[in-house]
Formats: C-alpha cells, sequence, structure tokens
C-alpha cells in the first residue's frame, strides 16, 4: 500500500490555512483509495480587508503573510511531506498589483502561490463537498442549492436531482459587507434591517432569474462561520452533526441577533472578533431560506484545502470519485446554450460530429482531454450570440460566453473557449498580427487554432440544421481526413461548404478533409 503525504495551502480573505493529508492507495483495483487529514493550521490574517476597502495589501499584512508561509514551509519540512499545492482567492485576485504579491511570496518564501479563478475556487470547494461521499450523494437527491460563503461573495449553484442547473456568483462576501457596514456606521436599531437590505437587494435578482418554478428543498453551507458552529452541534434542536431543520436554523438566528459579541464567543465558543462576521453569515443564510422553501440545511465542515487536496489525489490516481465532475460543467454550458435559445438538437449534432474528427486526429493534433472538453463546451455554446444579434453571431457569442462564469473553468480557458465560437464565424488572425492584443501565449494560441478548424469542419457538415446524418465516421489515412456519411439525402451543400473550410482546416494540420457518402436505407 503507497502512502503519500500532501500539504494543501489556502490564502484566504480572512485567515491562511494548512491543511496535511495522507493518501494511502489500494493495491486492489476494487477498492478507491483514503483521504485522511492529519493537520489543520489556520492563522487569522485579514487579507481582504485591505484589499476591499483600498484594493492592495499594505506592507505589513505582506510582511506577516510571508511570515506565517516560511512556518509554514517548516510544518511541511518536518512532515517530509512529498508534494504541496498553494492556492490564493480573491483578497490576492482583486488585488491591483497582484503579479508582484506573488513575486514577493515566491522569493520570501519560497513557496509558489497560484491565483484561482473565481470560477475555479467554487469548483475545488464543490469538489470538498463531494469527498463526504455518501452525505453528498443522498442531499442531493432533491432539489440542492450550494451556498459558497466567502470573504468577498457568495457562489450560488443550483442543482436538481445531481445535476448542475446554473451557478453565479453574487458580491455579497462577509468581509465585504462587513466593511461597508463600518463605512455606513448604522445605529443599532438600523443595523439589522440595512444588512438585509444589502443582501436582499442581490438575492431577489437571483430569485426572479432563476428559481422560478424550481423547488429547492436542501441548501449545502460552505463557509468558515456558520459552518463552524453546526459542526459542534451546539445549536438548540439540533440532532446530527451538520445538520439542521429550516426553524430550527432560523431560532438561532434570531439568538445570536440579539447577543452582543462577548455573548455569542461564550455560548458557541468562538473568538469575541469573529461573532459580528458570524452574524453576518448567518443573517445571508438566512435571507436565503427566505427566497426558498428549504427544509434541510447541511454543512459538512469542509474547506478550499479539502478540494485543492481531493483534486491533487484525483490527479495522481490516489482516489476515484463516483461523481462525474466533468458533467457538472457541461451541463453548466448546456444551460447557458438554453439561456440563450440555443437549439439542443443542432448541438448534440454538433458535438458528435466535432468529437468523432477530434478523436480520430489524435496523433495529429497532440490534443489532450482538457482540449476536448474545451471543443465539446464550443459546441454547446456556438451560437448563444444568435439570441442577441444573428448577423453579428460570432462576437456577440464571444460577449456572451466570456462574460458568463462557467464552473470548473478558468478565466483563461472560458476566454478560450469565447475565441474558438467567435472564430468559427469570422476571421482567424494569425498569432504575429496580434501583437500585444493577445491574452494567450503561443500554446494557447495554436489550441484555439485546431479547435477552431474542427468547430469549423464540423459546422460545415451540418450547416443546413437538419441533421442528414444518421452516423459519422473519421478516419486519418495519410494527408487526408476521410469522413464517411450515413445518408440518403442530397449532401451538395455539406460538400461544398466543407471545401470551403478545408483549407483552414488542412493549414492547421496538414491534412485535407474529405467527405465520402454512404447511402444507407
Amino acid at each position: 500500500m503507497k502512502i503519500k503525504l500532501f500539504a494543501a495551502i489556502d490564502v484566504g480573505s480572512y485567515e491562511i490555512a494548512m491543511k496535511i493529508f495522507q493518501f494511502s492507495s489500494k493495491s486492489n483495483a476494487k477498492h478507491e483509495g483514503s483521504m485522511k487529514e492529519i493537520d489543520h493550521i489556520r492563522h487569522r490574517i485579514e487579507l481582504g480587508t485591505d484589499t476591499y476597502a483600498t484594493g492592495k495589501i499594505s506592507y505589513a499584512r505582506m510582511d506577516e503573510l510571508c511570515r506565517i508561509l516560511r512556518e509554514f514551509v517548516t510544518i511541511m519540512q518536518t512532515y517530509k511531506v512529498d508534494a504541496y499545492k498553494a492556492y490564493a482567492t480573491s483578497a490576492v485576485r482583486e488585488t491591483e498589483n497582484t503579479m508582484i504579491i506573488l513575486d514577493q511570496i515566491r522569493i520570501r518564501t519560497g513557496i509558489d502561490v497560484e491565483v484561482l479563478s473565481n470560477s475555479e475556487q467554487r469548483f475545488l470547494d464543490y469538489k470538498s463537498i463531494a469527498s463526504k461521499g455518501e452525505g453528498f450523494h443522498k442531499i442531493m437527491e432533491k432539489g440542492t442549492a450550494i451556498a459558497d460563503l466567502g470573504g468577498g461573495s457568495m457562489q450560488l449553484s443550483l442543482f436538481d436531482k445531481d445535476s448542475l442547473v446554473t451557478t453565479q456568483n453574487i458580491r455579497v462576501g462577509v468581509l465585504r459587507i462587513r466593511e461597508t457596514m463600518n463605512v455606513l456606521k448604522p445605529r443599532p436599531s438600523q443595523a439589522e434591517s440595512l444588512l438585509e437590505e444589502m443582501i436582499d437587494a442581490q438575492l431577489n435578482v437571483f430569485k426572479k432569474l432563476y428559481l422560478k418554478d424550481r423547488e429547492i428543498k436542501n441548501i449545502i453551507v460552505v463557509d468558515d462561520y456558520v459552518s463552524g458552529i453546526l459542526q459542534k452541534s451546539i445549536v438548540k434542536g439540533m440532532d446530527k452533526a451538520g445538520y439542521i431543520d429550516r426553524q430550527c436554523y432560523l431560532d438561532f438566528v434570531e439568538d445570536i441577533k440579539n447577543k452582543m459579541p462577548e455573548s455569542i464567543a461564550r455560548t458557541y465558543g468562538i473568538a469575541a472578533e469573529n461573532a459580528q462576521l458570524l452574524q453576518i453569515a448567518a443573517v445571508i443564510i438566512q435571507r436565503l431560506l427566505h427566497i426558498m422553501d428549504v427544509e434541510l440545511i447541511w454543512a459538512p465542515g469542509v474547506t478550499l484545502c479539502d478540494g485543492i487536496a481531493y483534486e491533487y489525489a484525483e490527479r495522481e490516481k490516489l482516489i476515484t470519485s463516483e461523481h462525474n465532475f466533468e458533467q457538472d460543467i457541461i451541463a453548466c454550458a448546456g444551460n447557458i446554450s438554453k439561456r440563450y435559445m440555443g437549439s439542443k438538437k443542432r448541438s448534440e449534432t454538433l458535438e458528435k460530429i466535432a468529437l468523432t474528427i477530434f478523436d480520430s486526429m489524435k496523433k495529429v493534433h497532440g490534443l489532450g482531454r482538457r482540449e476536448r472538453l474545451l471543443l465539446q463546451l464550443c459546441t454547446l455554446m456556438h451560437d448563444c450570440g444568435k439570441y442577441i444579434n444573428m448577423s453579428n453571431l460570432g462576437e456577440c457569442s464571444y460577449n456572451i460566453i466570456s462574460s458568463t462564469e462557467i464552473i470548473g473553468l478558468s478565466h483563461r480557458e472560458r476566454e478560450m473557449v469565447a475565441h474558438v465560437v467567435k472564430y468559427n464565424h469570422t476571421t482567424f488572425p494569425y498569432y504575429e498580427g496580434m501583437g500585444q492584443h493577445t491574452l494567450f501565449d503561443k500554446q494557447e494560441y495554436l489550441v484555439i487554432a485546431k479547435l477552431t478548424a474542427i468547430l469549423r469542419v464540423a459546422n460545415g457538415l451540418d450547416r443546413s440544421h437538419r441533421q442528414k446524418f444518421k452516423n459519422i465516421k473519421a478516419r486519418l489515412m495519410e494527408d487526408e481526413l476521410r469522413i464517411t456519411v450515413d445518408t440518403l439525402d442530397d449532401i451538395t451543400l455539406e460538400r461544398e461548404l466543407l471545401n470551403t473550410r478545408a483549407d483552414f482546416f488542412e493549414e492547421v494540420f496538414s491534412v485535407r478533409p474529405v467527405i465520402k457518402q454512404k447511402k444507407v436505407i
């Protein structure tokens, strides 16, 4: 049995945390490996207070951050960890000098910190919930919302029987709200109603757009404040750690609303300075109950560190997951297409053709599973821009995709998908002519070129939107990609469109696509 030690570091808005995990992989293929937390080190440092108020992290906090990270290095050396991963979230992501901060951390501590996009961060949090196994699968049997509450914002994700319906980022974060309240300085009699107004202003928009005719019976809460209380099972009326029904939770909120910070700290075993943040987090969740018909709240007590470790173990094949996370990304893209009146049949046909071509070209394109997923997303959202303007489809599609969060994709990956969809309809620009106007390095540019070439050919093969082919096969033969289609229909249009799109495909791959018709009754 192979054992590995891994350190997951979260440079968060309110604290820096590190968890040490032990992975043991079973030699028997029928059993999945285990993931065990063996240490959890936390240090409170309000990086978000600086960022959300001034746009920068102060020198004093930067100095403290580096000091704590050096201590983390010492702890990792003591444990003799095999690997580590360090991520920063919104407090670093939203600073004006992110690259300078990351460089200073690397030089002063030796730790390479990567900044997560919001969608990547929430996807890791989602994976941390899934790591709870049976509890996760059971609660997802009914309509469920995941409320991932951070310092700067909250991610609300809706699920229908384990299928992701939508995910939206709402700028209702605990530290951000506290800073706003500190600026407004409301009288005690005003504070509660003002807090609810600030939260409801955002949540009511979400309700109108996404909760119409949708039943949400469960809420899964991921946060640093309420979850800790519910995990202790010290709230009156709780039967099981982490689980609390609607009325019991509402009673808990009323209790802490009317208490002074010192009293809250004594009652619930937290630091007095955390009491205000607990109150804000509790009210945010209370307002969610107000707009949803929730019966049960589950706080699994997971953190971003759990998600970081889970992803590492998956990638290294130290554990196996029953849940298909890629399907959540695909479902998210499918719902974006649906929102903008995309044709499901057309997308399915385009997806089948594009992926058939991709799979037949493995020896030529040199792309992997992740790029295949990006191509799949392109086919699902290829025509979303027609909702805005049918004559400027490429640019409108680009604007929709680049502005819409897709859980599990980084910002750069989302931009890559947006560009592929755009260039499916417009002239493809050469890298040398783009100069400083591109976000992408040369490798990313080539991925965009290859996916665009495949999508263009796939689009040409179903240009009539009539789904003429019963079956399609693609076979690579030296300098030719032979695409065989089963149909009795006239494919004159498809032949001509393929010829007009074949030049770019041949330029990119040195392979020319040709279509062969197989008439099958």
